[in-house]
Order: C-alpha cells, then sequence, then structure tokens
C-alpha cells in the first residue's frame, strides 16, 4: 500500500486539542524530551492533536487494547504555527521512567522493543506550510507472540533539520493493552540499613534505609512505601515519616529509594522492614491498591559508648588484680628453724 499522502487543512480546526495536548506534555506528563520547540521570537512553532476518526476526537492521548497479531490505524495531526515551512520526523518510541520519575519517550535512533517497534508511521517525516496542519496516518501491528501486559510509549515529532531547534520533541502518549493475564507485581531489591549512633548510651540514633523498587509484573504501577527499624522481637520499633508514593513504573522499571528514620534505639541487632503497597491504575484513572508485599534487612548496632565504658572498668580490674598479685609476690620472708632434736653424749 502506498503511504497516504497528509492532508493538509486551516490550523484552526485542531488547534483547541492541540493546546490541551501541549500544556500536558509541557508539563511533562507525557512529553518526549522537553517540551513544544520554539520559534526564533520565542513562541511555540508547532502542536499535535490526535486524528479525529471512529477512536473519537479530542483525546488527550492514544490508549488501546489489541490482541497478539492483532491490527489498528490510527494518526496524528501536526499543525505549524510559525511563518515558515516546518519539516518534522515523525516516529514511534518506547516510554521509560526517568531518574527524576517521569516517564519520557526513547531518541528516534535508540532500539525500541516495544510500542515503538510495533507502530510505523505512514511516512518517516512531512512538511507543513506556516498556518497549516498535517495528519499523519501510522498503523499498529502486533506481532503473534506479543507478550500480555500494559505497554507505553509514543508518537514523537521532532525536527528534521540539522541544527533546528536541535534536541526539542513533542508527543502524544500511547497506552497499550496487549490481550491476556495481567500480572502485577513488585519487589524490595538491595535493602540495606546503615546507623548512626550517639555517645549518649541513654540516646537513640539515626538509621538510613536504602532499596529499589523493581516493576517484576507486566502491568504499569506505583508504590506507596512504608519503613520502619526495630531491635529484636519487634521491640523498640521506629517508623520513618511521610513517604511519597513512588512514580508509575513501567514493567522491568527501577527506583532507588532512600529513607531516614529517626528515634533508633541502638539494640545491638536491628531489622529494617520496607512494605509496598502496589497500586494500579486503570485506563479509566481508578486506582486500586493490591497485597501489600515486604522487604527486611538486619544490621548490628553496638553501643560504643557503654562498651568503652566497660572496657576501661575491666582493664581497671585486671589492673588492679596484677599490683595486688606483685604486691604478695614480693613481701620479704623470716629465717628458717631447724626442727632437729638435739643429742645427747
Amino acid at each position: 500500500m502506498q503511504p497516504s499522502r497528509p492532508r493538509t487543512t486551516t490550523a484552526a480546526r485542531s488547534i483547541t486539542r492541540a493546546v490541551v495536548v501541549a500544556l500536558l506534555a509541557a508539563s511533562g506528563l507525557f512529553a518526549a524530551g522537553t517540551g513544544p520547540a520554539a520559534a526564533a521570537d520565542g513562541e511555540v512553532s508547532w502542536t499535535v492533536a490526535t486524528a479525529s476518526n471512529d477512536f473519537g476526537s479530542d483525546r488527550p492521548d492514544y490508549s488501546y487494547t489489541l490482541d497478539p497479531g492483532g491490527r489498528l490505524d490510527d494518526g496524528i495531526v501536526v499543525a505549524n504555527n510559525g511563518t515558515t515551512p516546518l519539516h518534522l520526523d515523525v516516529y514511534a518510541a518506547d516510554a521509560f521512567t526517568t531518574g527524576q520519575g517521569r516517564l519520557d519517550l526513547r531518541g528516534k535512533d535508540a532500539k525500541q522493543t516495544g510500542v515503538g517497534a510495533w507502530i510505523r508511521t505512514d511516512r518517516p517525516d512531512v512538511t507543513i506550510p506556516p498556518g497549516k496542519t498535517a495528519e499523519v496516518p501510522f498503523t499498529v501491528a502486533l506481532p503473534g507472540d506479543a507478550a500480555p501486559g500494559e505497554y507505553m510509549g509514543g508518537i514523537v515529532t521532532s525536527p528534521a533539520d540539522a541544527g533546528a531547534a536541535a534536541g526539542q520533541r513533542l508527543g502524544i502518549r500511547i497506552r497499550l493493552r496487549v490481550g491476556g493475564e495481567l500480572h502485577p507485581s513488585l519487589s524490595v531489591e538491595n535493602l540495606q540499613v546503615r546507623y548512626s549512633g550517639t555517645s549518649n548510651p541513654l540516646d537513640t540514633g539515626d538509621a538510613t534505609v536504602t532499596y529499589t523498587i523493581r516493576n517484576t509484573g507486566n502491568s504499569i504501577l506505583a508504590a506507596r512505601q512504608t519503613v520502619s527499624v526495630a531491635g529484636p522481637f519487634g521491640h523498640w520499633e521506629a517508623r520513618a515519616g511521610h513517604i511519597d508514593d513512588s512514580p508509575q513504573l513501567l514493567p522491568g522499571d527501577t527506583w532507588k529509594v532512600s529513607v531516614p528514620v529517626k528515634g533508633v534505639t541502638p539494640a545491638l541487632r536491628l531489622t529494617g522492614t520496607v512494605t509496598l503497597v502496589p497500586l494500579l491504575t486503570d485506563a479509566a484513572g481508578s486506582i486500586a491498591p493490591l497485597a501489600a508485599v515486604d522487604g527486611t534487612a538486619g544490621v548490628w548496632t553496638l553501643p560504643w559508648a557503654p562498651l568503652l565504658a566497660l572496657l576501661v572498668v575491666c582493664g581497671l580490674v585486671v589492673a588492679a588484680l596484677a599490683v595486688r598479685r606483685r604486691r604478695r609476690t614480693a613481701l620479704p620472708h623470716g629465717p628458717a628453724h631447724s626442727a632437729t632434736p638435739l643429742t645427747q653424749e
């Protein structure tokens, strides 16, 4: 099939829904990069929006459910708000969670394994006259062995001309549910507890609990977190303060966490416990908490001040006994007396 030519219309028809997408993109909800590209005078030079078709109109993003081997067609509308022709690359990309907890999209030349590999645009680029829009169709085609689960990606637009608004990208999120059983699951990995004591033997110290949250299932999940540190048999438990929920983690993604815990009693052996409640968000935005998972790790804590005092006392006792023993050994002894009786001649 020959790629269909982009349809060119006036920019006014799509500007309303494009503004919604641009605002969400600027907030980092599903923007691919640093936000909309800016023209030389600082104004936005283009916007993107979902096409109006059987899937609906004025959609904030794309959301599909397909079985392995399934196929569907959709489109993206690009509006040129500038005063010169606009030449853009148009491509699909996989999503990932950044170190700041935002969803971003991989670059054009990055290896794509999910959404970015299963979606093909009818053409790799588009040129739009000033004040016009162009619709670029794309096809979602799943392989027959596509694994069940939730996938995230997007359709991305970026300047095709080298040096033009370098690094600027604007995209629309795609959430894809591949038919089959869901297995939402999180795990706690690399859990460690570090303790900082005090010089006062009757005082408490601080602990730091570090761990990694891994999405080990096939659903997009966030995690509600609680952390505590306790002595043997759960005594002297100290709980961490409020911890924000983790960001949405894609299947296979990880998120590193470090939590301070104050008022920890140095009870020789401490156990840190992390409890995660997976939060599953459906396509309608409803959040369902799932069964909690735990992770534990221990650390030895020696109360150094009392131990040092005990060692000093023991050293003084040993020294005193040694002095006493030397004194006994140095006492003088009297002359020896003969016990042999005298004999008469």
